[in-house]
């Protein structure tokens, strides 16, 4: 490797890290305002501000995830849902010049400490074995077992995953539970660990609801509306996601609608469980080093 090659990579990690550091942050802080009767819109707001206030940049739209719900779901527009006796999940990013860092909790306000509790500790059970050589199927091993240990259900068809530069999902992933057949970790692969647990049958399916979408591919329209929303897709979020509520075009929703229909986004359905079920969820992102790994979102 050249030395500029060494620099370059050097820099990769430190803007991991920075992300990190500002995720870790920003995730707490966000908690602590979840509470019977705040706003789901200026929960989502709130943090999503505070990472530009800390410089950086939301690596995709904050996930408000309640009771059932697993993923993708995020407060449109205008939302005026507010949070009730409810098991909610919060899942945010974080990208330094595309650089990614990605982290999840629980904030239980339905009375299952120990559903909240379960990834939590499922979690830490993956990242004490996380080591170059170490199988993903042996995290999921030990993720599974934990949440087993609680009573539960991991969440068998959501997986952890690789991080890239400005790509949010890549390989490896990242099972949570055995398998036989993984991917072996090495010195230097950025991973986000991220542990679900459901007093459910453990497999989410996809709702009707969209308001995270993402670019598929270049291409043009004839639409002003679509126009426009596509230069800012391109120009701000490139290839990560992006909130319908993000787009400052008149009338967003019927530029997406154009922009699908043309294949050049794609939408992100809210994954759920059963209704009557409650999902609960934790991550971190690590980076695999030398001697075992580094939690940059702790």
């Amino acid at each position: 490797m050249s030395e500029t090659e060494v620099d370059l990579e050097a820099e990769m990690y430190e803007k991991h890290r920075e992300a990190g550091e500002i995720l870790s942050k920003v995730r707490e802080e966000t908690a602590e305002r979840v509470e019977v009767g705040a706003s789901h819109l200026e929960i989502a707001e709130y943090a999503e501000d505070r990472i530009r206030e800390l410089g950086g940049k939301p690596a995709f739209p904050v996930n408000i995830s309640i009771d059932e719900e697993a993923a993708h779901a995020t407060p449109s527009i205008d939302d005026e849902s507010t949070f009730g006796e409810e098991m909610i999940n919060l899942d945010i990013g974080v990208h330094i010049d595309g650089w990614l860092a990605d982290t999840a909790i629980t904030v239980d306000l339905s009375g299952n400490p120990e559903l909240a509790e379960a990834p939590e500790q499922a979690l830490q059970a993956a990242i004490d074995v996380i080591e170059p050589g170490v199988e993903t199927g042996d995290i999921g091993a030990e993720i599974e077992d934990v949440i087993d240990g609680y009573g539960y259900n991991p969440v068998v068809n959501l997986t952890g995953h690789g991080l890239g530069h400005w790509e949010q999902h890549t390989s490896p992933n990242i099972p949570n539970r055995a398998v036989s057949q993984g991917t072996t970790l090495e010195t230097g692969d950025v991973v986000a660990i991220e542990p679900f647990a459901t007093d459910g049958g453990g497999k989410v399916t996809e709702g009707s609801s969209e308001e995270i979408f993402s670019l598929e591919r270049e291409g043009s329209v004839r639409n002003r509306q679509a126009r426009e929303a596509l230069e800012q897709i391109t120009g701000d979020f490139r290839t990560l996601p992006f909130a319908t509520r993000w787009l400052e075009t008149g009338r967003p929703e019927v530029a997406l609608r154009r922009l699908k229909r043309n294949n050049i986004v794609h939408g992100y359905p809210v994954l759920k469980e059963d209704e009557g079920c409650l999902v609960s969820q934790k991550e971190h992102t690590i980076i695999v080093t030398e001697d075992g790994c580094e939690v940059t979102t702790k």
